[in-house]
């Protein structure tokens, strides 16, 4: 495996909504620090001219980010453009021209996955596959047979070494903050396991709705959209064992054995639900059974983790917009009644804030011998001058280091637990917008209910109540 610095980077779908919000902005941040020094062509059909392309970049960052004038002047003349038809094989001889001699190109294909294989196709035709690198955006797949299919048409042209399956919220820091904290402190590992752990659940709510977006998401839902990714990724971060070596393989096996150690979902352990409203908007059939929220159980049947249960729930229209993981610890055999005690747990808040927390029981005030809950927290708002996500998975992408992508085993497991309840017409229950879900939720709700994060209107961290 190569892991010398691509020469060059292609852009296909460079005129497209995700380049304008994500895409510029971390090229330029990328240049900035000194991780970009090489040609960035840009391929689409929009019959532009470079010169638009280039005012098209400059107004992506004036509106997502700001824009740095020396920065930009340099990212302005690494900036090319290639104007054409994906089918088109003048598209790609054109693309040719512009890659001018590069040996180590990386294309990035953040375009539909249905475009993928023409593509492929066409970049073979023109000799632009030789020690390349490929970078393909999410989704990888719409269910397990798709994404099976999509594995095969890339293998058929690029080694597994060479292709990064990219998901933006891998190169978020808190999500890796996760695995830091747990192999780096060594009291976690004392009580990381069956023994205490009493349940560990995983939030991730949002209080808008489809923002416009509803033709997307009524093809999508929230199991695709982010538990079937994000949050299985999250899940794997927690639930993984230390790797024997920090390269991006030995990492990687970890995480595939945590996604191997689960079996596929089944009906009694999900609840999907859809916000009332969701059906006015623009895009979505009359009569979808989409699901804008999804809540489900899992276990992890590994030495470690067997008959520990995972929940985790994911929707659209919740009270806050929070990513927050509790793991609850089991209630000691003390002197104090039980029920006067809350179990000790470890919170992570991932966003908005930074925040890790331990809750545990202390003396009430009175003379009365009673317990009462207190946190005790370590939170930090991000930094201005910490990396993007995005410019994280780029550069790494194109640095060769696969660490922070899925490969192609993880993405098909991920599909395996999932796939089965995907393929049923399982049922929908309506919830009302502002809510915690449906209330039919209660069959997947962990010991001692749901703890509900809280989040303050300056986005600082307050401890969440059980619900």
């Amino acid at each position: 495996m190569t892991t010398s610095h691509s020469d060059a980077l292609v852009f296909f779908g460079a005129t497209g909504d995700l380049a304008y919000k994500k895409i510029f902005p971390a090229l330029q941040a990328m240049l900035k620090r000194g991780h970009l020094n090489v040609p960035v062509i840009g391929v689409a059909k929009a019959d532009w001219t470079l010169d638009q392309f280039r005012t098209r970049a400059h107004d992506s960052l004036e509106k997502h980010g700001g824009v740095d004038a020396a920065a930009f002047e340099k990212l302005s003349s690494l900036l090319r453009y290639v104007d054409g038809d994906y089918g088109n094989p003048a598209t790609f001889r054109a693309l040719g021209k512009e890659l001018r001699g590069a040996q180590r190109p990386a294309h990035y294909l953040a375009i539909p996955p249905t475009m993928f294989e023409p593509v492929l196709e066409q970049l073979e035709h023109c000799d632009c596959t030789t020690a390349a690198r490929i970078i393909i955006e999410k989704p990888f797949g719409h269910d397990l047979p798709s994404a099976q299919h999509l594995n095969r048409v890339i293998l058929r042209k690029f080694d597994e070494s060479a292709i990064f399956r990219i998901d933006h919220y891998l190169g978020k820091r808190p999500v890796n903050n996760v695995v830091a904290f747990r192999f780096a402190n060594t009291f976690m590992e004392a009580f990381w396991n069956r023994n205490y752990v009493e349940s560990v659940q995983i939030t991730m709510a949002e209080d808008f709705g489809v923002q416009g977006r509803g033709a997307f998401y009524d093809q999508t839902g929230t199991i695709r959209d982010v538990i079937q990714n994000h949050l299985l990724q999250i899940l794997c971060n927690l639930a993984m064992e230390a790797p024997v070596r920090l390269d991006s393989e030995s990492i990687r096996d970890e995480k595939v054995k945590v996604l191997k150690a689960i079996q596929a979902l089944e009906e009694t352990n999900l609840v999907r639900g859809q916000f009332r409203g969701y059906l006015q908007e623009k895009g979505v059939a009359q009569e979808s059974k989409m699901e804008t929220f999804a809540a489900l159980r899992l276990e992890v049947d590994s030495w470690r983790w067997q008959g520990v249960p995972f929940y985790i729930r994911a929707g659209k229209c919740l009270p806050v917009t929070c990513t927050e993981i509790v793991c609850r610890l089991r209630k000691p055999p003390t002197f104090i009644p039980a029920e006067l005690l809350n179990s000790n747990y470890l919170r992570f808040r991932i966003s908005p804030d930074v925040a890790i927390a331990m809750g545990m029981t202390v003396l009430a005030a009175g003379d009365r011998l009673a317990g009462q809950s207190a946190e005790m927290i370590a939170s930090r708002q991000p930094n201005a001058e910490e990396m993007d996500a995005y410019e994280r998975v780029l550069g790494d992408a194109m640095a060769g280091d696969a660490t922070l992508f899925a490969r192609e085993d993880y993405v098909e497991e991920a599909w395996r637990i999932v796939d089965p309840l995907l393929q049923k017409a399982t049922p929908v229950y309506p919830y009302e917008p502002n809510s915690w879900g449906p209330n039919e939720m209660e069959r997947v709700t962990p010991p001692g209910g749901w703890q509900n994060p809280v989040v303050a209107h300056e986005n600082s961290a307050v401890t969440g109540q059980a619900a």
